[in-house]
């Protein structure tokens, strides 16, 4: 029997997770990858990367817990492994505080997280701004590692890696029998979906080693997480903003907010400055459709429109991803005995 070719656009995370999932599952599939751009320079790259989750408004909550967990599991597989190094995944512990109490106290996600409760008076003192807080130890994920240590297991497991720019799934149409569209932001061009918009996003990395513990204003805006070998500082989120420059004015923010957060950062060097462009949407895309290419309905795949929530829903929707391969695949059986 000729194996099934797949073909998967885009090297993020996205891209990389889904790739990963159906080559390692289905074996007698030839998968390939397809990118312009491949670490370090796609926008997972740059990513805080660390684990948490807003609410999509029209995907059922349970499906969006399937994604958070299914993640954070395997992550944290990886995170207490040999691996944690090279892949550049560990634990991280520390605190989401509020301004004001949210309505939901406790997000959908906090049974997936370890050790999730609420803060006590005298820890939410040094935060005298905030009148509410969660603590817990959720996974920090650093894409610049954790991409290349991907690609290596979907090399492992038979993948091949091409970079290439695809402007039309018209020119795959002759070539692969399953497309895989994770193209993020891209895919506003790519398959002219103009519900995806980019969030601009700029982080700075400091040396500041002494800092152990992550702190998330609950507003999504300031944000500062420890890693391996910095630590991200944050942040924006500016919509429709196409801007790839760093800008100075966005730099002074960040260092001033997080420095009322945590005022020994006043001491930090700064490392590196970087602007990404979140591929946001209402709801990420994962679904799978028939499309006409070169005279042929061919099946294509969709996983992207994730936002600010790449590296938390990568793995999950990965899996899901190879849910909709999997359903293609039996509705071709099913063509090939008509």
């Amino acid at each position: 029997m000729r194996r099934v070719r797949v073909c998967v656009v885009g090297a993020g995370v996205i891209g990389f997770s889904t790739a990963v999932c159906v080559a390692e599952a289905l074996p007698f599939c030839s998968v390939t990858l397809l990118a312009d751009k491949f670490s370090p320079d796609t926008t997972s790259d740059g990513a805080a990367g660390i684990l948490f989750a807003a609410k999509f408004p029209d995907i059922p909550l349970e499906r969006q817990k399937h994604w958070f967990k299914d993640s954070f599991d395997h992550l944290l597989d990886i995170a207490q492994s040999q691996h944690s190094p090279e892949a550049g995944v560990m634990l991280s512990s520390g605190w989401q505080i509020f301004k004001e109490v949210p309505a939901d106290k406790k997000p959908f996600w906090a049974d997936s997280v370890i050790g999730f409760r609420f803060m006590t008076e005298g820890e939410l003192k040094r935060f005298p701004d905030h009148k509410f807080g969660q603590a817990f130890t959720t996974i920090k994920c650093e894409c610049s590692s954790y991409l290349p240590w991907l690609e290596k297991r979907f090399r492992e497991a038979g993948g091949n890696v091409e970079q290439r720019k695809v402007d039309s799934l018209q020119e795959l149409g002759s070539s692969y029998d399953i497309i895989v569209n994770c193209s993020g932001l891209g895919s506003k061009t790519l398959v002219h979906d103009n519900q995806v918009y980019p969030v601009r996003g700029q982080v700075l990395k400091v040396e500041a080693p002494w800092l152990q513990h992550f702190i998330r204003d609950g507003d999504g805006k300031t944000y500062i997480y420890p890693g391996i070998h910095s630590v991200t500082v944050g942040g924006t989120r500016q919509e429709q903003d196409w801007r790839l420059q760093v800008d100075d004015g966005d730099t002074r923010s960040i260092l001033e907010r997080c420095s009322r957060l945590e005022p020994s950062l006043s001491k930090a060097r700064v490392l590196s400055k970087w602007v990404g462009l979140r591929p946001s949407r209402r709801n990420p895309r994962v679904e799978r459709e028939l499309v006409k290419l070169q005279g042929r309905r061919v099946p294509v795949v969709h996983n992207y429109g994730h936002g600010g929530w790449g590296v938390t829903l990568a793995w999950g929707s990965a899996l899901d991803a190879l849910g909709l391969v999997r359903q293609c695949l039996d509705e071709m059986r099913l063509q090939a005995k008509l």
